[in-house]
């Protein structure tokens, strides 16, 4: 069993392929404890396809105990069939994590990639690159869709570790004085430079 107080389990919901990754906050970074992703046959019926997806989430769920869920915000689709299933896939995972207590954040793919990469419009093979470099992984993973479920859970952690940053120095300003404007970009960017 693993120690749960710092694993996050990044979900890139898709109704086919969905990518899963679970990573540990170490100390200097992070490790990758389980990767891949969950599989359903598109010619069983979708609510079939459902019932696989909750039911393999819900048995990583209790295999992993993470503490926090990150899932893939879902913005836009130029396919309506892909953004239905995608939404399905996505409400799945949250419907899962509910029910087992864990708290889910949603990022979009451009703060995933920005996060990961420090470019919002970075290609896939620079996410799956990244993710291997940052959790000094052998080769990256073979799944693009678990790359990014790595990746959604890195950039949750750094999003926690910026908030974290961000509510000490706001602790602190508020005794004191105001905080500083663009405190939070500054952060922002010096944790860009920290993991370049």
């Amino acid at each position: 069993m693993f120690d749960s107080s710092e694993i996050v389990l990044g979900i890139d919901p898709g109704l086919t392929h969905c990518g899963y990754g679970a990573i540990r906050r170490i100390p200097g970074g992070a490790e990758a404890i389980a990767y891949g992703e969950i599989t359903t046959d598109p010619a069983t019926s979708t609510p079939d396809r459902l019932l696989v997806l909750a039911e393999e989430m819900e048995t990583l769920i209790a295999r992993l105990s993470p503490a926090a869920l990150a899932v893939e915000r879902i913005l836009f689709q130029n396919n309506a069939k892909t953004a239905i299933s995608v939404g399905q896939a996505s409400g799945v995972a949250l419907l899962t994590a509910a029910r087992a207590g864990i708290p889910v954040f949603l990022y979009s793919p451009n703060e995933v990639k920005l996060a990961v990469t420090g470019s919002g419009a970075a290609q896939k093979r620079q996410v799956q690159l990244m993710v291997a470099r940052l959790l000094s992984l052998k080769s990256p993973p073979d799944s693009p869709d678990a790359a990014d479920a790595l990746a959604l859970a890195l950039s949750h952690l750094q999003s926690a570790n910026l908030r974290s940053l961000v509510d000490t120095s706001t602790a602190a300003s508020t005794a004191a004085s105001t905080p500083a404007p663009g405190l939070a970009t500054a952060i922002s960017a010096a944790l860009a430079r920290e993991n370049a």
